[in-house]
């Protein structure tokens, strides 16, 4: 005899193909997450809450996951921090290793880097969102400020070469226009929301042309 509805448990799927919770969820089967999706939903935890104000507790109310599975996938908090902030610096860490203007003119390659810095904090907000708030308490946070502050030396070392080759202008010290470009890049954070009024396309070509023209050789 039937007692009622049972009550779903979720699960993590290992597999990216495996169905997020909402879709998975009905006639008593157990909700499922990708390993993506339940990422996602940490990271979106975290910002909410705050990295430190956030329990294990509160990530699995949050998944309707129970705390054991989620130590079943994981040490803990911080490796669900490490996870989060090593995919934004992956991302970030490609724009200059994918480099399309690699062999040609500096100020090619600064104009590539700033477009694909803007990208991927766009493409991977909540990502990037997660490592800006970064303070460097852990180990975890550490090592995620050190990759970064790497990021930071690439984009510096092409404002630098830029200006040796007179393709911008050199009357301003590069480090501190590395600072202010990814200070305006990152900004986008703060006020940007997906399904915003001005499309993330049109924010890209802001920030290049402001870049660019305000670094423009000619303007000295």
């Amino acid at each position: 005899m039937s007692t009622g509805p049972t009550t779903p448990q979720a699960a993590v799927g290992s597999d990216a193909g495996v169905a997020s919770v909402g879709a998975a969820r009905g006639r008593g089967r157990p909700a499922r997450y990708s390993r993506d999706d339940l990422l996602t939903l940490v990271v979106g935890v975290f910002n909410e809450r705050g990295y430190e104000a956030t329990s294990m507790e509160d990530l699995a109310r949050a998944s309707g996951l129970t705390k054991s599975t989620f130590y079943h996938h994981v040490s803990g908090k911080e490796q669900l921090l490490g996870m989060a902030v090593d995919r934004a610096l992956d991302a970030l860490s490609a724009v200059f290793q994918d480099d399309p203007f690699a062999s040609g003119r500096p100020v090619d390659r600064l104009e590539n880097a700033i477009r694909r810095t803007a990208e991927v904090l766009l493409a991977e907000l909540p990502y990037v969102t997660l490592l800006l708030r970064v303070r460097g308490n852990t180990g975890v946070e550490r090592r995620a400020l050190t990759r970064r502050r790497a990021v930071d030396a690439r984009l510096a070392a092409l404002v630098t070469q830029a200006a040796d080759a007179g393709e911008i202008r050199r009357d301003i010290d590069p480090r501190l226009v590395s600072r202010l470009l990814f200070g305006m890049v990152n900004s986008i954070s703060e006020w940007y929301r997906p399904g915003a009024r001005t499309p993330s396309g049109d924010v890209v070509w802001a920030v290049v042309e402001l870049a660019m023209e305000g670094l423009g050789a000619d303007r000295v």
